[in-house]
């Protein structure tokens, strides 16, 4: 189906998984919340997101709607809480996980039309703000110091108990032998982009977050980050999924997805990228 060109407003809105005091500093640092539109189609299909795609996924949404001047409205949050969501009843069209994981459950449970398909592998970053103490590295010999030291009061990741970056924090912690010492400073944000916030905000001394999320002039002006090595964690295939009662909207959202024009934003925002698939025909 061709796109068109026509313009009407997306929004955008953020589940409320990030605490109050949090809010303002979020909103300033990290930008998890999008625009919101006074005029939305009732109709328009309500997308769950994964919260470290928040970026990217933004622009794709609005060159989608730019070209097909289609609504959508998409929630940002962990992966893991979205499906809870979803087993309840949550009346969400389409999901873009964090993982592979989430979805299979989904998928198993029936709560999808098929297995979905990898849309982007995410990559972790260390970040910390400019003040921090913590030298940044690669292979995380400055958190070990600070550590060592006994200047480390506190590091943020995501929850590992739903949300699949902080998992991924949590293995490259004890790849490095660092998880178990680090017990009496965590800091866990609900979700990717709490834990983002929590890294640049001042209340921590650093972080392991999204790099997605890094890759922003809001982050710059407060933050600094190196790149972690892939080796140090399970690939992050981030998988997507229609559900069932998914609307015609929410699959062209779903196939332009996979377009050439969106996986090119992906790459933008540090994301890896999954091979096309190639359709029989091709």
């Amino acid at each position: 189906m061709p796109f068109i060109n026509s313009i009407t407003p997306i929004f955008y809105r953020l589940v409320k998984y990030i605490n109050a005091s949090g809010m303002a500093a979020l909103l300033a640092t990290v930008g998890v919340i999008g625009f919101s539109s006074a005029s939305l189609a009732s109709d328009a299909p309500a997308i769950a997101a994964a919260a470290n795609i928040k970026f990217a996924v933004d622009e794709i949404a609005t060159r989608f709607q730019q070209q097909t001047g289609l609504e959508l409205r998409i929630s940002y949050g962990s992966s893991g809480n979205f499906i809870t969501q979803i087993q309840h009843g949550a009346p969400f069209e389409m999901m873009l996980s964090a993982d592979e994981g989430y979805i299979d459950k989904l998928h198993q449970a029936g709560f999808t039309q098929d297995e979905g398909i990898v849309y982007a592998i995410g990559r972790l970053a260390l970040a910390a703000p400019k003040a921090s103490p913590l030298i940044l590295d690669p292979e995380l010999v400055g958190l070990r110091q600070l550590i060592d030291d006994g200047k480390l009061s506190r590091f943020a990741i995501a929850n590992p108990d739903h949300a699949p970056y902080g998992v991924s924090a949590r293995e490259v912690l004890k790849a490095k032998g660092l998880w178990d010492a680090l017990q009496p400073m965590l800091i866990l944000g609900e979700n990717a982009g709490q834990a983002t916030q929590f890294t640049i905000s001042g209340s921590t001394q650093g972080g392991i977050v999204p790099l997605s999320l890094v890759l922003t002039p809001e982050f710059a002006k407060r933050g600094n980050y190196v790149i972690i090595p892939d080796v140090l964690f399970q690939p992050l295939n981030q998988r997507m999924a229609l559900m069932p009662q998914a609307s015609e909207t929410a699959e062209l959202f779903y196939q332009y997805m996979q377009s050439n024009e969106a996986r090119q934003v992906l790459t933008q925002f540090g994301f890896n990228l999954p091979k096309p698939v190639v359709k029989q025909g091709d």
